[in-house]
């Protein structure tokens, strides 16, 4: 039996199944602060290991910064991050009283391989995943591993080209202000608009701003690590028109300059929605507690 956990700003899923594609129970709570929503956590598997019987191992993909680090005394703590109270969290001391090995991720990591595994990226040698919701994050796949250097990718805070005439919105995130996801997060473009994209026509200037900010990002992942395809979740990503604009903006980005291979052309089967939806970061996280409960010594038991 394995446990699953995507952790995000705004909620928190948790699941158990046979396998990554076979969940048996599944719960969704708010993301409150880390001891409330720990415990209702721990109260999640408790249950579940009452009805389904003993999991061998969890996975959880975390919002981040997070450290992903095994060999790292901090290993699964929360770094600098705007979610009141959760920085400095820790999500294996959190969870210590399950009597089971956690592995710990990025949300976008294991989104990324819930859909490497069973969804939009089967077959792709290279993935990349990117979560537009509450934040901004992209991971990358190879042949289903995440890339990584001294930490986990952190795309969302780049700096797109930001036209203060056509956009005098100054950005919100506390780090950096008009990087990505300070210009393109939910919460970014209900500050500037005072509702969600999805409750906005599908003319409103917001969806091409949207899209060019977007676009900035798929162009760099594009250049700097040329997957397979890109896949584009997260709430945000709901709205409809959003993707199709997306597809357009990041062809006038590339500007003709990549010919041939799967980011030329229309981009239709290259810029896609996530097959799974909003299961594909706690199959994902299925998926790592699988990967874990196979191989024991994998990150050290805590």
């Amino acid at each position: 039996m394995l446990g699953g956990i995507e952790a995000g700003g705004t909620k928190i899923i948790c699941a158990v199944g046979s396998s990554p594609d076979q969940i048996l129970a599944s719960q969704t709570i708010p993301t409150a602060e880390p001891e409330t929503s720990f415990q209702q956590v721990r109260a999640f598997f408790d249950k579940a290991q009452g009805t389904h019987g003993r999991i061998s191992a969890i996975g959880v993909a975390a919002f981040g910064p997070v450290d992903i680090d095994p060999g790292s005394p901090c290993y699964g703590t929360v770094r600098r991050t705007p979610k009141p109270g959760w920085a400095g969290a820790n999500w294996v001391d959190g969870l210590n009283r399950l009597p089971c090995p956690i592995t710990v991720d990025t949300d976008v990591n294991g989104a990324a391989l819930g859909e490497w595994r069973l969804g939009a990226g089967k077959g792709c040698d290279t993935l990349a995943y990117v979560t537009v919701g509450t934040g901004i994050g992209a991971g990358i796949l190879k042949n289903g591993r995440p890339l990584s250097g001294t930490g986990h990718f952190e795309m969302g805070h780049i700096y797109p080209p930001h036209d203060y005439e056509s956009d005098p919105f100054p950005g919100r995130c506390p780090f950096h202000k008009d990087c990505v996801e300070g210009l393109a997060s939910g919460p970014a473009i209900i500050d500037r608009w005072g509702i969600t994209l999805s409750e906005m026509p599908t003319g409103h200037p917001a969806f091409a701003l949207q899209a060019g900010y977007l676009a900035h990002l798929a162009a760099t992942i594009i250049l700097t690590h040329m997957p397979d395809r890109i896949v584009f979740g997260g709430s945000v990503m709901k709205a409809p028109g959003l993707l199709e604009r997306l597809r357009a903006a990041t062809r006038i980005q590339l500007a003709n300059y990549l010919t041939g291979g799967p980011a030329g052309g229309d981009l239709v089967d290259y810029l896609v929605s996530p097959a799974l939806g909003d299961r594909a970061g706690v199959t994902g996280a299925l998926a790592m507690a699988e990967a874990r409960a196979g191989n024991p010594q994998q990150h050290g038991v805590r």
